[in-house]
């Protein structure tokens, strides 16, 4: 007899020991049934102890058994059965003293709420709690548990909610009275929207809308990069419209061949084949553009894959605003050139004033006592080599005086 949990952080599959604890199962497994835990909450989390649930109120103070939802008592007494709180993952009822059952000899009653534990050995607890059941698989749901992080009331600061109860086998007949739903409730109750926190395991969504945001955020940045650097006019241009795409093309294609195919759909303003700046060989696509943009689209929907020499092309709106941006940058640069305030050569110097054409590229720039007091070193450098090159050629004079004359070859027999 088990019966599986689906909570926030993954799902629990609990065993029960219906023949140790008939009564505390048998309220369990109507109480799942009946889907009383769907959408309530694991109100308590005490790291390495236990987690309390089954309040549906999640307030801790909230819930009745299966006899008191069907309008009999809300508690019924605790089952004291010897078993032990040896193992993590034991699953106990919560009891309470408020009230007291006739003939309970005073050991507490239990409603709905129960707990798993989270840690082993809590020999604290035996005798007290009746242990009822263990969980056989999601040791690493509750791993997740004891890590939530929680406030000075031990409540998780996010909801770990009981979303769905499902159960495996029943071995018990329903109470009188016991109608099981046909389906499991779609939202949760407006008292439990009210006490309810961020659920956890739902950083997913929030996480991508950032994500989607930043994505945004970056284009936008590099859009505005673009402006400043000229590449585009603004940031916020786009594709126009009329113009397609058309790629795939034979290298044999001309521009006129491809103008005179795509005329029939209405009056084409450019058409382009791109072509390698070196060679002058086609690239295999071009840029078609149409006066109005019902022919562009028309155009697109009926000339993709079709078969232009020899070769199927494909047709698509384009995507490109190169040919809107060599407009915007060729007219800025004439209004600019216009103005005085763009160079086409780029030089610090015009060439007519340098007086050196175009060997002087790329100079300094100096004002004009800078070249004054340049000139006049210059003149100084020049005339100290002169003097010394005076001084050097008279003593060489004298030297070759004092030398001896060379022998003559007769003289040297």
């Amino acid at each position: 007899m088990s019966v599986l949990i689906e909570t926030s952080l993954g799902d629990l599959v609990i065993d029960l020991y219906t023949n140790e604890a008939p009564l505390t199962c048998k309220n369990f497994l109507k109480l799942c049934k009946l889907k009383y835990y769907n959408f309530s909450r694991i109100h308590r989390v005490e790291q390495n102890y236990i987690a309390q649930m089954g309040d549906p109120q999640g307030t801790g103070h909230g819930g009745q058994s299966i006899f008191g939802v069907l309008g009999g008592m809300r508690y019924f007494p605790a089952e004291h059965n010897g078993l032990k709180h040896l193992n993590r993952g034991t699953v106990s009822m919560a009891v309470t003293q408020q009230q007291q059952q006739q003939n309970s000899k005073g050991d507490g009653v239990s409603g709905s709420q129960f707990f798993i534990t989270l840690a082993d050995k809590l020999e604290y607890l035996d005798g007290r709690h009746t242990v009822f059941g263990k969980v056989v698989e999601g040791l690493e749901t509750l791993d997740a548990i004891n890590k939530i992080m929680c406030d000075a009331k031990n409540r998780p600061l996010k909801d770990i909610l009981l979303r769905h109860t499902v159960v495996l086998h029943d071995p018990f007949d329903d109470p009188k009275g016991f109608v099981e739903p046909v389906g499991s409730p779609l939202m949760p109750s407006v008292e439990q929207m009210q006490e309810m926190r961020i659920e956890a395991g739902d950083e997913l969504e929030p996480t991508m809308v950032d994500e989607t945001e930043q994505r945004k955020r970056e284009a936008r940045a590099q859009a505005l990069t673009l402006e400043m650097i000229g590449d585009l006019p603004y940031a916020d241009v786009k594709p126009a419209e009329n113009v397609l795409f058309v790629c795939k093309l034979n290298p044999a294609t001309q521009d006129d061949d491809l103008k005179t195919i795509f005329a029939r759909f209405g009056t084409i303003t450019s058409c382009e084949v791109v072509r390698d700046r070196e060679s002058g060989h086609s690239l295999g696509y071009a840029f078609v553009e149409f006066e109005e943009t019902a022919a562009c689209e028309e155009a697109y929907f009926k000339m993709d894959n079709v078969l232009v020499d020899d070769r199927r092309i494909h047709v698509d709106f384009s995507q490109s605003v190169g040919r809107y941006n060599g407009r915007w940058v060729n007219s800025a640069q004439a209004r600019n050139e216009n103005r005085g305030l763009v160079r086409r050569n780029g030089r610090y110097r015009d060439a007519g004033k340098s007086g050196d054409g175009e060997k002087s590229g790329y100079q300094m720039v100096f004002d004009a006592d800078d070249l004054g007091r340049q000139g006049r070193r210059q003149d100084e450098r020049v005339a100290k080599k002169r003097g010394s090159s005076s001084r050097w050629d008279s003593g060489r004079k004298d030297r070759s005086r004092s030398r001896s004359p060379r022998r003559h070859r007769s003289d040297r027999r």
